[in-house]
């Protein structure tokens, strides 16, 4: 019953006490104002507790001291030599702050200018912190009882009313400075509100504007910390806007590419209906509209591997890879391709360390690189693949001795669809050099065209497996892969 009593009450307070403002902004200025005045109004007591404290040490220890001195006078000289001490202080003391008292075993006043033992001083090993009356007012006393020989008693203090008075300003003092801390919290925290306020406010704009279809809007960077989150929004912006005009680019080579294969598959099966006077006839349209419909298919096909591969979906398939075994195979797989167009295949390797990838991902990157090759390289020359290590990242190069390409199609090679004016007549449909950008980025890499000095040089860049993983961690994964045969995804 009392529990449930207590969960109620919590409860009714936590209703009570619920924050009232939806603010976010409000909410943290007026956050970080009551932190603020909390930390200010922690460290102003501790000043004022601490000095006050000081205080208080300062005269307990001058009370001690003045102790010690009348006790060693005492053993010198007894009663007469004490008083002689305490009235010699009196007369010294230019404050008017010393307290002395000496009684003897009667409780009669034999010396100090106390009017008798206060009753309330009855213990020996203590201060007490008395009002006493002198002069005709009232002050305070902090005050010390010794016991000494004979049944004598003394007592030796200090008027504190200085101290009072320091501890009443210093008291003061610190109140008005906790106020002007407050005050100046309060100015900060509508700071921080406004700071945020605006911050928020350019975000809506810049979000509502790219909402209404206005992706060129930009978060204006204003030179202080709030830039982070403005340079985040507008890196996200703008790879959006990226993705968008990807996606436009994507859409309208899809149009455009697939238009002409559908379009010559729909005539020649309606010309065929119309003139064919044989099965045979029939026949060989329908095969011909068949390899037209089998490219669409192959377009599709490309894309969605992409898709996949961008996606980060064949990780899975990642393992600890020998790239030299498997651009052995990968060359001899392709030496009778490369004598039948004409050319030479040049392979050479040094030794290199292994790296954490998918053999059958990055063969069907090499394999692209070297169709490319095998397409646009004159006859009578060499297509050379290497690889070797180029600082910390492997490098595996594909070179011809072709035409190369221009620096306005270097770079957008790596475009979907993007075909230069040189390989309009070509076959492909411009999505090999993106089906490798994709691989590459999948394993952590970067393809980097360049021209040299007789063609093209396509090189792919992968990280290679740290040195503590140096090494086949199993039988399996040193094995030279077994070459793959595959519909190769050309790239002008």
């Amino acid at each position: 019953m009392l529990l449930r009593k207590v969960r109620c009450f919590w409860l009714l307070l936590k209703r009570r006490l619920r924050w009232p403002v939806r603010s976010a902004g409000l909410n943290f200025a007026l956050a970080y104002g009551l932190v603020f005045v909390i930390s200010a109004g922690a460290f102003l007591s501790f000043i004022w507790w601490n000095t006050t404290g000081q205080l208080d040490r300062q005269v307990e220890l001058a009370v001690q001291v003045d102790a010690a001195d009348l006790s060693h006078r005492w053993v010198q000289g007894g009663p007469a030599a004490l008083s002689l001490a305490i009235q010699d202080r009196l007369d010294q003391n230019v404050d008017d702050d010393e307290l002395y008292l000496l009684v003897g075993p009667d409780g009669r006043k034999f010396a100090g200018n106390l009017p008798g033992w206060p009753v309330v001083i009855s213990q020996m090993d203590q201060f007490y912190e008395l009002a006493i009356k002198r002069d005709g007012f009232r002050t305070n006393a902090k005050m010390h009882a010794y016991a000494l020989t004979q049944g004598f008693r003394m007592i030796v203090g200090r008027d504190v009313r200085g101290r009072q008075l320091v501890r009443h300003v210093l008291t003061d003092t610190l109140i008005w400075a906790w106020v002007m801390v407050s005050l100046l919290a309060a100015g900060g925290a509508l700071a921080i509100r406004r700071i945020f306020r605006q911050v928020v406010r350019s975000i809506a704009r810049t979000t509502a504007a790219v909402a209404q279809g206005d992706l060129s809007q930009r978060i204006p960077l204003t030179g202080n910390e709030t830039d982070l989150v403005a340079q985040t929004v507008n890196t996200m912006l703008e790879r959006i806007n990226r993705l968008m005009d990807g996606v436009k680019q994507v859409s309208n080579a899809i149009a455009h590419d697939l238009r002409t294969p559908i379009a010559r598959a729909r005539a020649r099966l309606e010309d065929a209906n119309r003139t064919a006077t044989s099965a045979g006839e029939l026949h060989a349209a329908i095969d011909r509209a068949v390899t037209d419909l089998d490219r669409v298919t192959s377009i599709f096909e490309a894309l969605l591997r992409i898709a996949q591969l961008e996606a980060g979906a064949r990780r899975a398939a990642f393992t600890l890879l020998d790239v030299r075994s498997l651009l052995d195979g990968l060359s001899e797989l392709y030496e009778a391709s490369v004598e039948d167009a004409g050319l030479r295949l040049v392979f050479r390797a040094g030794t290199v360390p292994p790296v954490n990838g998918d053999p059958h991902l990055l063969q069907q990157a090499v394999a692209n690189l070297l169709d490319n090759a095998i397409k646009f390289a004159p006859p009578d020359t060499a297509i050379t693949l290497s690889v070797d290590m180029r600082g910390d990242r492997l490098a595996i190069t594909v070179a011809d001795q072709g035409p190369g390409m221009s620096e306005d199609d270097l770079g957008r090679a790596s475009e979907r669809f993007f075909r230069a004016e040189t390989a309009r007549n070509t076959p492909g449909a411009g999505l090999g050099l993106s089906l490798v950008q994709a691989v590459m980025s999948l394993h952590g890499g970067a393809l980097e065209l360049k021209n040299g000095d007789q063609g093209l040089s396509a090189t792919l860049l992968l990280p290679v497996v740290p040195p503590v993983a140096k090494g086949c961690m199993t039988e399996v994964s040193c094995q030279p892969h077994p070459a793959l045969s595959w519909n190769g995804l050309d790239s002008p």
